[in-house]
């Protein structure tokens, strides 16, 4: 009888545990929240019942926003780009110049770079906007700049400036 008892507990309380915990993960949750409708009823009560044309047409001064002038991208590029590892291999630190040949600083680079593996297959891609800002008809040195994690096959980068407005 002890022994049925020994095998009935090495074996059933196992599965047992098993199948409930499988059925916990499957089954829908019972205690769903639901949504707060008061917000959007208080929002519904604040529009106005018609809105015309003009309305539409004309913009309020909170929407007039300056929005800053693109720089030329082809009188700016990227030179000295280099490729190197940190942070146990997964952080992608490049190493990159910028030159400026316009006739007015410019700031906020996005620069975007391709991480290649060995055989030439794209890996991994990443964008990062760099809030620094380069002189009228100069250049400039990032060094180790922290691009964004990277897979750990990748061991070629080749990097391209996306936009940049002027300062």
């Amino acid at each position: 009888m002890a022994k049925q008892l020994e095998r009935v507990l090495i074996i059933g309380l196992p599965a047992i545990a098993v199948v409930a915990l499988t059925g916990w993960l499957l089954l829908p949750r019972l205690a769903e929240t639901k949504p707060d409708l008061t917000l959007n009823t208080a929002v519904m009560a604040t529009m106005p019942d018609e809105l015309s044309e003009e309305d539409f047409a004309k913009p309020t001064p909170s929407q007039l926003v300056s929005v800053p002038d693109a720089a030329e991208l082809n009188r700016l590029s990227l030179s000295r780009q280099s490729f190197r590892r940190g942070g146990l291999g997964s952080r992608a630190l490049m190493t990159f110049t910028v030159r400026n040949a316009n006739d007015y600083p410019v700031k906020d680079l996005e620069i975007a770079c391709a991480f290649r593996s060995r055989d030439g297959r794209y890996v991994t891609e990443r964008r990062r906007v760099i809030a620094e800002t380069v002189s009228t008809k100069s250049r400039k040195a990032f060094p180790m700049t922290h691009m964004g994690f990277v897979n750990i096959k990748a061991e070629k980068a080749k990097c391209a400036l996306v936009t940049a407005s002027r300062a």
